[in-house]
C-alpha cells in the first residue's frame, strides 16, 4: 500500500512526502531528526518499522512506496496496545494471585489431607497384614508343635508296643528252649498243646512295618497364605531373583535367540545352526538356561503375554534332546517339571501326568520360585500375586531353567 492511501486530507507541502506534515509534535521533539535529512520524524514506516521524515516519505525517498502512518497516530495505537497489554498483565496478575490463593492453597491443604489419609491406610493395612501375619505364624507354630507332639506320642506308643512284644517273646523263647532242654520225650509229647499255644502266640506278634503315623508331615507348614505373601515378597521386590540367560548350544533349530541370551521367537522354518552338538534340542522347540540351580532358594520371571504356546519351568540335565519323543518332550518324563499354556488351555505337566489348572485369565508373566531346600516348586503371577501352581518334591540336583516356545516370543526379565 503506497503512502497516498494513508496520507491525511491535508495536501503535501514542498519538500514533504505524501500525508506527512511537518508539525512539531509528540513524535517530533527536540533532537528527534532524521539522521539523514535533518527533518523532524513526523512519520512511522510500518514495512522497515522505523521512524521517518517527509523527506523519506516523498517522492525519491527510501520509503517512498513503503506504507507510511503519522508517527503520533501510530504512537497512540500503540499507547493503545500498551493499555491493553497492562490491561491484560494486571488481569493475568490477578489470575494468577487467585490461583495462588485459592487453587494452590486448596491444593496444599487437600494433598496435606490425601497424605494424612494415605498414612493412615498404610499403618491400618499393615497392621492388617501385621496382625494376619502374626495369627497365621502363630496358628502354623501351633499346627507344627501339634504335629511333632503327635508324631512323637505315634513313636512312645510303638516303642512301648515292641517293647512289650520283646518281652513276649523273650519270655515264650525262654519257655521253649527250657522245655526243649529239660523235657524228655515223653513230657515233650505231653506239652505238645502248649508248644502249640505258644508258636501260635509267637506268630501273631507281626513284624514292625513303616507308617506314615511315625513321620513328622510338612503338610503341617503349607498354607496358601504364607506361600503367597512369601512368593509376593520374593519376586513382588525382585529380591533374589537370579541373572538367568539361555544357553545357546541346547536353542532348537525352531528357535530364535536373541544377542542378550534372555528372548527366544519361534519360526515353523528350522534354522541353520553353527553346531549339532549333543545339548542342543533337534526337533523339539526346547531351549535350557546355561544357569545350574544346585541349592537353596531361586527365582526367575519370563514374560509370556506374547505368545499362546509356551512351557515354562525346570528340568535336569538328564532330559534328552534328540529327536520328538516323551523323553524329550518337556513335561513328559520324569526330568521336567513345567507349567504350560495351549491357547486358552493351562496345565501343570510331570511325567507324563498334566493337572489342568483353572485359570481365570492369561498371565502375561509367569514367576518361578524354586526352593531346593523345602523341595517346592512355585509358580506365581507378579502382576496379581496370584499363586499359579504349587508341586512339592525332592528335586535332583541340579536343576535348569527350561523354555519351549511353539507361538511367538517369550522373554526371560531382569
Amino acid at each position: 500500500m503506497s503512502a497516498d492511501a494513508c496520507a491525511p486530507d491535508s495536501g503535501p507541502k514542498a519538500g514533504s512526502g505524501p500525508g506527512l506534515v511537518r508539525e512539531p509534535g509528540r513524535g517530533s521533539e527536540p533532537g528527534q531528526l532524521c539522521p539523514e535529512h535533518g527533518e523532524p520524524l513526523s512519520g512511522f514506516c510500518l514495512s522497515e518499522r522505523r521512524p521517518v521524515c517527509a523527506v523519506c516519505a516523498g517522492l525519491g525517498g527510501r520509503c517512498h512506496r513503503h506504507r507510511v502512518r503519522r508517527a503520533e497516530e501510530h504512537a497512540e495505537e500503540l499507547r493503545n496496545k500498551i493499555v491493553d497489554q497492562c490491561e491484560r498483565l494486571q488481569l493475568q496478575s490477578a489470575g494468577i494471585t487467585k490461583y495462588m490463593a485459592e487453587v494452590l492453597q486448596g491444593k496444599s491443604q487437600k494433598a496435606a489431607s490425601m497424605a494424612s489419609a494415605a498414612r493412615e491406610l498404610v499403618i491400618q493395612r499393615l497392621s492388617l497384614v501385621r496382625s494376619l501375619c502374626e495369627s497365621e505364624e502363630q496358628r502354623l507354630l501351633e499346627q507344627v508343635h501339634d504335629e511333632e507332639e503327635r508324631a512323637h506320642q505315634s513313636i512312645l506308643t510303638q516303642q512301648a508296643h515292641w517293647t512289650e512284644a520283646l518281652q513276649k517273646l523273650d519270655t515264650l523263647r525262654t519257655s521253649l528252649v527250657g522245655m526243649l532242654t529239660h523235657l524228655d520225650d515223653l513230657q515233650l509229647l505231653q506239652k505238645e498243646q502248649e508248644i502249640f499255644e505258644r508258636a501260635e502266640e509267637a506268630e501273631g506278634i507281626l513284624d514292625p512295618q513303616e507308617s506314615d503315623k511315625l513321620s513328622f508331615s510338612e503338610k503341617c507348614a503349607w498354607s496358601p497364605l504364607l506361600t503367597q505373601l512369601w512368593a509376593t515378597s520374593v519376586l513382588g521386590s525382585l529380591s533374589g531373583t537370579e541373572k538367568v540367560f539361555i544357553d545357546e548350544r541346547t536353542v532348537s533349530p525352531l528357535l530364535h535367540m536373541s544377542e542378550d541370551r534372555r528372548t527366544l521367537t519361534f519360526s515353523a522354518k528350522k534354522s541353520k545352526v553353527c553346531s549339532d552338538g549333543p545339548e542342543r534340542f533337534d526337533h523339539l522347540p526346547n531351549a535350557l538356561a546355561a544357569t545350574a540351580f544346585l541349592a537353596g532358594l531361586h527365582a526367575w520371571i519370563v514374560k509370556v503375554q506374547h505368545s499362546r504356546a509356551y512351557k515354562v519351568g525346570v528340568a535336569s540335565a538328564q532330559l534328552s534332546r534328540k529327536g520328538s519323543g516323551s523323553d524329550c518332550r518337556l513335561g513328559h518324563n520324569a526330568f521336567s517339571w513345567v507349567f504350560s499354556r495351549y491357547d486358552q488351555e493351562f496345565h501343570f505337566s510331570h511325567n507324563g501326568q498334566h493337572e489342568p489348572l483353572g485359570l481365570l485369565r492369561c498371565p502375561a508373566q509367569v514367576g518361578m520360585l524354586l526352593d531346593l531346600q523345602a523341595g517346592e516348586l512355585i509358580f506365581y503371577e507378579p502382576a496379581s500375586g496370584t499363586v499359579l501352581h504349587i508341586h512339592r518334591a525332592s528335586f535332583p540336583q541340579p536343576l535348569f531353567p527350561v523354555f519351549a516356545v511353539a507361538d511367538q516370543i517369550i522373554s526371560i526379565i531382569h
